[in-house]
């Protein structure tokens, strides 16, 4: 029952969670908002990245020290030269149909990947495979376009049923998205009227899943998440709020897990804007940001200078994040032709405008994006906001490029490729940068076999970022996950959180 120093009055989803009976052993989570589909072809957010490592599985994962160790593939080869490798599939894989797992289905997965029909934001996965044959049912053979050191470190994409699909160009619309086939230790039973999503343990999974029921509850206020875990109508919380940790650390029914996220956040600039497509007046921009300021109310993490986190081998230390300085930053304005005036900065008599967007669904971004326009317009910017559902989101940013600036952050799995989001032809680089230099150093750093090499071309490419400011770089988040002691065996992934929910344990 809830506690007796609950407020009298609840809000109705508060007070429906509370009511809503668990079922036996049942592992119930909370996410700011539910994801629309499930197919990992189309995601977009954590949280649908999340639900699809309950459900599906890729070639190979990470083990509990981050190596790489094989999943769907029992065994692998690769040539000599680099050049190719054969991968033998582990036998008794079955789809959550019941159909076995085939070398097609792998095939079909890379082939819908690189199709530009499907439109996936994933294609950065898989542009490195030059092809991809079955060997057989159970053999892959993969043909790569370079030589490549370790390949099954970038083959841990999630595998499709190529029987579900009618072709290789798939659409963010199948029927899939809603009804998905996979070979994970879930299998999804249904999205609920109440925005939540149940998923059950796929009895047929070739190991023991400790947790019978999984359920993904839709709790768009943070402010309430804690409050379910200690009254016992969550079992786990992805992320904590700073000011939850004490009271969260002093209850004798939560545990608390640190984890490190491989993810920052950024204010990131559209270059085809007139205004911003000059180095100068991006720059200025950035000096006129008080980063620790926007990142006071939001909780604690490090401030970054580039598009690593700072435990990365690949982050440049010797390159200081921008820091606010707005003598700097009016003396790059004015030699960009601005004056500023009692109204703000102007050009031609043209007032500095710049439309902000970002998504409602991303956690305190509301909180950053009044702060950021606070302080942009006592500067004199002005900044007119947009906040956006993941619809609009996908067609004003990914489609239409219709803003200036946007608030987002970036999540990366262990290899950190940034190549999608800053090389000219990057399929996430929808901020359309081009810099010939790092053009170049990413060319480099893909096509190195020296892990040495590749970590000193990648902090160079780190300098020249910060200096060409097409992204104001945030920070990244000092995070802990809750989990009621009831909850045993629990190791939480980095980047995934549920990698290894199959050994989680009900007491």
């Amino acid at each position: 029952m809830p506690s007796p120093r609950l407020p009298a009055l609840l809000p109705a989803a508060l007070a429906l969670l509370l009511s809503a009976p668990a079922e036996a052993q049942e592992l119930r989570y909370a996410e700011d908002q539910a994801p629309g589909i499930v197919n990992p072809l189309f995601t977009t957010t954590m949280s649908e990245a999340r639900l699809a490592e309950l459900v599906f599985e890729g070639l190979f994962t990470d083990d509990a020290d981050l190596a790489t160790v094989g999943l769907l593939a029992q065994s692998a080869v690769l040539a000599p030269d680099g050049l190719s490798m054969d991968i033998q599939l582990r036998p008794g894989v079955k789809w959550h149909d019941g159909r076995p797992l085939t070398a097609d289905d792998v095939v079909f997965t890379i082939e819908a990947m690189k199709n530009p029909a499907t439109l996936s934001p994933e294609i950065g996965r898989v542009d490195w495979i030059r092809s991809a044959s079955a060997r057989g049912g159970d053999k892959v053979h993969l043909e790569f376009l370079r030589p490549e050191l370790s390949p099954q470190d970038k083959l841990s994409f999630k595998i499709l049923p190529k029987h579900r699909f009618s072709g290789t160009a798939v659409q963010r619309g199948d029927r899939f998205r809603t009804a998905p086939v996979g070979t994970g230790p879930y299998e999804l039973v249904q999205f609920n009227d109440d925005n939540s999503v149940s998923l059950k343990r796929y009895e047929g999974y070739r190991g023991e899943v400790g947790l019978p029921a999984v359920t993904l509850r839709e709790v768009s206020d943070k402010n309430y998440q804690a409050k379910l875990l200690l009254y016992e109508s969550l079992e786990a919380l992805v992320r904590v709020l700073p000011r939850d940790l004490a009271i969260l650390q002093s209850s004798r029914e939560a545990s608390l897990y640190p984890y490190q996220t491989n993810s920052w956040w950024y204010v990131g600039m559209n270059l085809d804007s007139l205004a911003l497509s000059e180095v100068g007046v991006r720059q200025a921009l950035s000096q006129l940001v008080d980063v620790p300021a926007l990142l006071a109310p939001v909780g604690t993490g490090e401030v970054l200078s580039g598009p690593f986190v700072p435990s990365s081998p690949y982050y440049n230390h010797q390159v200081e994040p921008w820091g606010r300085s707005p003598a700097e930053a009016s003396r790059l304005l004015q030699a960009a032709g601005y004056q500023r005036d009692a109204e703000g900065w102007k050009r031609d008599g043209e007032p500095l405008v710049l439309r902000l967007v970002a998504p409602r669904g991303l956690e305190s971004a509301q909180e950053v994006v009044i702060n950021l326009q606070s302080q942009l317009q006592g500067q004199g910017v002005r900044i007119q906001v947009d906040f956006v559902d993941d619809a609009t989101w996908r067609k004003r940013i990914w489609q239409d490029r219709d803003y200036d600036l946007l608030l987002s952050q970036w999540s990366f799995d262990r290899n950190e490729d940034v190549r999608e989001q800053l090389h000219s032809r990057g399929s996430r680089n929808f901020g359309a940068y081009q810099s010939e230099a790092v053009d170049a150093l990413l060319d480099r750093a893909r096509d190195s076999r020296d892990p040495q090499e590749k970590k000193a071309l990648l902090r160079e490419l780190h300098q020249v970022v910060h200096d060409d400011a097409p992204v104001i770089f945030l920070w990244t988040l000092d995070s802990y996950s809750a989990m009621s002691v009831k909850v045993r065996s629990v190791t939480v992934h980095p980047f995934y959180f549920f990698t290894w929910v199959r050994d989680w344990r009900m007491q």
